[in-house]
């Protein structure tokens, strides 16, 4: 089946390259399209002149800044015009290995939704402090618990997700953003009925490049999973 991995991209200059370069080698048979937000540092020009040496690398280049949530749901829209079957999430910055994806795609043989999973048995997360493990472990378990989610990682980033999959949630009606994103997928896939199947993953810090993540995001996961917790009975 086709499948594109969908990367989004925000002055990636360090990164988009070598990644480009990891995910052709990691999965050679798969398509990518980077995702890019008009970065200032050229990622853009950097993503077309790799995808021009080693082909079936698309670019898509978006006006504005418009977040994380955004960039997939572009890059999940124009997949599936193109007719691709099964679509992957992965970050930029290496904090996924690449080398992992014929494992998650494996997987998406039998699930239409798989998850990259820090929380499950296999999974780790090497480089963080036991604080700031346990601050996002309780996040996932506040989330899954409220949400009926059944799920140890939902705030995961590393992801495939079939066709019928992304049509069921209607994933252009999501509106969150960074891991409220992440959940907000990941609850409409349990609504809908979706089969989701966790596989470990080993996750890293990213080593070049600055992350765009902030509290913001966070404190906007948690609010978010709220809302949608007092939502539950009405919408059932």
């Amino acid at each position: 089946m086709p499948t594109l991995v969908v990367l989004p991209t925000y002055n990636e200059i360090l990164n988009v390259e070598p990644m480009l370069r990891a995910l052709r080698s990691a999965v050679p048979l798969v398509d990518i399209l980077v995702v890019d937000d008009s970065s200032p540092d050229g990622t853009a020009a950097a993503a077309r002149r790799v995808g021009e040496e080693l082909g079936r690398i698309s670019l898509l280049e978006r006006a504005t800044k418009d977040g994380l949530g955004g960039a997939y749901r572009a890059g999940f829209a124009w997949g599936l015009e193109q007719g691709y079957d099964s679509f992957v999430e992965i970050d930029c910055d290496f904090s996924h290995d690449p080398t992992a994806l014929p494992t998650l795609l494996e997987a998406s043989d039998r699930a239409d939704v798989v998850i990259g999973s820090r929380y499950v048995a296999g999974g780790n997360i090497p480089q963080w402090t036991f604080g700031r493990r346990l601050l996002s472990r309780s996040g996932n378990r506040y989330a899954s618990f409220m949400l009926g989610l059944k799920v140890a990682d939902a705030t995961a980033g590393y992801r495939v997700y079939s066709a019928k999959a992304l049509e069921a949630i209607k994933f252009r009606d999501v509106r969150a953003d960074g891991y409220g994103f992440q959940i907000e997928m990941t609850y409409r896939s349990r609504r809908s009925g979706l089969s989701i199947v966790e596989v470990p993953i080993s996750f890293s810090d990213r080593e070049r490049g600055e992350s765009k993540m902030s509290g913001s995001i966070i404190v906007e996961a948690l609010i978010l999973v709220t809302v949608w917790a007092f939502q539950r009975p009405f919408r059932r």
